[in-house]
């Protein structure tokens, strides 16, 4: 599928607004990359998969062995090759010690490459500068999957465009593509029974970057078949984001890739959304279940909970703990949930760790629990 075209113009905006140093070291490091030899760019990229696969999982090990190329062009202008020097092909991202203290990777192989970029020696160097480009290439291109044409709106006071504009000029789907659809088992009378039949994702999924992964529409109605469900949905997110900023990591300059950016601006507007969604969908579920508990006289011992909220700034889902009764025999009435949470407002509103946005969605569900036991 193609990267989406109406992020597109807005990664065009972001990036021709980067400062003038990124935008030279993408294009010289692209140049570069280019000049060289079909084979030894396989060779790089073969070096890159490796690599990027040991980032993304790196729980599963502290180290990791590359090989850099036996020779690269050293200016891409002139197309002048210089060999690399035999005894530091093979080369060795974290040690022993990082194996016992489980030491991060990812600090490892960014320690090794920046040691080998700064070599006298300018084929090794430059053979080191294009392998951490190429990886970074890998894991924004190579690793994730590319999405719709999407565009969205920050809410009002908000800066993170999280609210889907539909395009009302784009057809249902008249021809689907596996990555537009889901499949669904075929009932008795239609299709002849002859299996699954290949539908298109809701609208309301639609309207996101990658609608495999929404989990709620816009009223907060559930779309999949469980909140694990969701979770795990909101958990593919996060991941697509780390692998992000994992590449930027490595190679801060590729904030001038428009690929990334659109990558970056789809997933993380779709994120933010999703995750809102989940945390308001929690809890509408503790305000049921507080109301059971109480019609079965089960809250005359005290009650605190954990309100859930997405915070936009580390992108995770996040507990707001609130004591409504303490711990003791005193008998359950709504008034002290309300209490309690206009309490809590005063506080949240006064919370600088927060940002503004993230203020703002926990006071909105702060106060949905306020409503619940107004009377």
């Amino acid at each position: 599928m193609p990267d989406s075209k109406l992020s597109s113009t807005s990664s065009t905006l972001v990036v021709s607004s980067l400062p003038d140093h990124l935008r030279e070291a993408y294009q010289a490091q692209q140049a570069l990359l280019n000049a060289q030899p079909a084979l030894t760019q396989r060779f790089l990229e073969a070096q890159a998969r490796k690599l990027a696969e040991a980032l993304a999982q790196p729980e599963r090990t502290s180290q990791v062995r590359f090989t850099l190329p036996d020779k690269v062009v050293v200016d891409a202008a002139t197309a002048e090759s210089q060999p690399v020097p035999p005894e530091f092909r093979e080369q060795l991202a974290g040690g022993l010690m990082d194996r016992l203290t489980r030491a991060d990777l990812s600090v490892a192989l960014r320690q090794r490459l920046t040691e080998l970029d700064q070599s006298p020696n300018r084929a090794l160097a430059i053979s080191a500068s294009l392998l951490r480009h190429v990886t970074a290439l890998h894991l924004v291109r190579g690793m994730l999957p590319s999405g719709r044409s999407v565009t969205y709106v920050a809410a009002p006071g908000e800066e993170i465009p999280t609210l889907p504009v539909g395009d009302d000029l784009e057809p249902s789907s008249a021809i689907t593509a596996t990555t537009d659809a889901i499949a669904e088992e075929a009932t008795e009378g239609v299709d002849g029974g002859r299996g699954e039949l290949l539908v298109p994702y809701v609208p309301a999924a639609r309207r996101f970057y990658l609608p495999q992964w929404v989990a709620f529409d816009n009223q907060n109605h559930l779309l999949v078949n469980s909140v694990n469900e969701a979770e795990a949905h909101v958990a593919s997110m996060q991941r697509f984001l780390a692998l992000l900023h994992a590449s930027i990591a490595l190679a801060p300059y590729l904030v001038a890739d428009e690929v990334y950016q659109q990558k970056r601006y789809g997933m993380l507007g779709q994120l933010v959304n999703q995750g809102r969604a989940l945390a308001r969908y929690q809890t509408v579920e503790i305000i049921n279940e507080i109301k059971r508990r109480a019609a079965s006289q089960d809250l005359n011992r005290g009650l605190s909970l954990s309100l859930p909220y997405f915070d936009d700034q580390t992108l995770e889902l996040k507990q707001h703990q609130i004591e409504i009764i303490p711990v003791g025999r005193i008998m359950f009435v709504p008034a002290f949930v309300v209490r309690a949470v206009r309490e809590e407002q005063a506080k949240v509103a006064q919370d600088t760790r927060l940002s503004a946005s993230t203020r703002k969605h926990l006071l909105l569900e702060l106060e949905l629990l306020e409503a619940a036991f107004e009377q």
